[in-house]
């Protein structure tokens, strides 16, 4: 008669995963190490290239993963492994449209790991400030969201200030209604305007008794939420997690699809890799056909723009700066020869950077 198997034990299982454990560590630790010699052992390398070259590993990684672990659930944990090892040679300092649990910090979190000494700081231009400043290796700025546009202040500091973009953080916004009280005492609701705004017609439908109150940033909200009687924010989870909040209701935004995208800047470009975007800014002359003529250079040469924007020229009515982006980077040839027939046509032309194109992320 065929011997039962024995069950093997909650304490042998136990002893199992504790020597797993000791071998992850033993692994992290050579990585490290292996890490700090490349760094040793090329002391030309920019921070941007190696920001670069490890955003084209964690790709790597996750599109060989044959595991089944989700790549959703693997890429935050890989993410903070090239934090740890990258901050063993360097600790980075980034700078981030404060306050802490905004999700601009978030942004910054996703990007750079927990192992980075983070800036928050109150204004977009105080971000482009510490570049230049030399406070801060990297800076993290919104750019642009999927329900309200552009956003202007960061526009505004691309046309005044010689700074370039060397990455980008495109973030799903899942905004949380958070409060000490039930949703039935709730007589106040607090946050950013832009929040508020998205969340208007859940807002209207589910509170429609509770007023809206705009806050400088959804951090605060959720601060101010965790003091007052009666009041909620409509805030991230972290920002929750952290003022001891209960979530009333999650992903209460209006648009399931609600992304703001942030621009990764600092002194240099990032460099190619392949599947990258270039960013520019231009002026033309303010006459008729003279966008038309800029624009056409862009089909002559089969650029495909993904983004284009217009702002007004301070103390300069009815003229325009025109952002634009495309697929490519700058170091191609077909967008040098793009970059010199544009020159041409402008009157003002600035190469803001390139940088690797990114998905979304929750």
């Amino acid at each position: 008669m065929a011997k039962t198997p024995r069950k093997t034990s909650a304490t042998d299982l136990k002893k199992t995963v504790a020597k797993i454990d000791s071998q992850i560590l033993d692994l992290l630790a050579k990585r490290v190490n292996a890490c700090q010699k490349i760094v040793q052992n090329a002391p030309s390398l920019t921070i941007e290239q190696q920001l670069s070259s490890e955003e084209s590993e964690l790709a790597k990684w996750l599109s060989s993963n044959k595991t089944p672990l989700a790549k959703e659930s693997l890429s935050p944990v890989m993410q903070e492994i090239l934090s740890l090892c990258r901050s063993a040679s360097r600790r980075l300092r980034v700078a981030y449209l404060g306050p802490q649990y905004s999700y601009s910090h978030q942004a910054a979190v996703e990007k750079f790991g927990a192992n980075a000494d983070y800036s928050p700081v109150a204004t977009i231009a105080a971000v482009f400030e510490e570049i230049q400043r030399n406070q801060a290796d990297f800076g993290l700025v919104p750019v642009e969201n999927s329900n309200d546009g552009r956003v202007t202040d960061t526009l505004e500091m691309f046309a005044k200030v010689p700074t370039k973009i060397c990455g980008e953080v495109k973030l799903h916004i899942h905004h949380q209604l958070l409060a000490k009280c039930p949703r039935e005492e709730i007589r106040e609701v607090f946050s950013k305007p832009q929040a508020l705004s998205q969340c208007r017609n859940w807002l209207a439908k589910h509170l429609p008794a509770a007023r809206p109150i705009e806050m400088t940033s959804t951090a605060a909200a959720a601060q101010l939420a965790a003091q007052k009687e009666g009041a909620a924010a409509v805030a991230s989870r972290a920002a929750g997690l952290n003022y001891n909040l209960e979530t009333i209701a999650s992903n209460i935004e209006d648009n399931p699809n609600n992304i703001t995208r942030f621009a990764v800047i600092s002194h240099s470009t990032a460099p190619k890799t392949g599947n990258d975007k270039t960013a520019l800014l231009f002026q033309t002359e303010h006459k008729p056909g003279a966008l038309a003529d800029a624009m056409n250079i862009f089909k002559k040469n089969r650029l495909n723009l993904t983004w284009i924007e217009s702002f007004p020229v301070a103390n300069s009515p009815e003229e325009y700066l025109f952002f634009v982006e495309m697929e490519g980077h700058s170091s191609e040839l077909k967008i040098r020869r793009m970059i010199a027939s544009l020159e041409k046509k402008t009157l003002r032309l600035e190469i803001l950077g390139s940088y690797q194109k990114t998905e979304p992320v929750n």
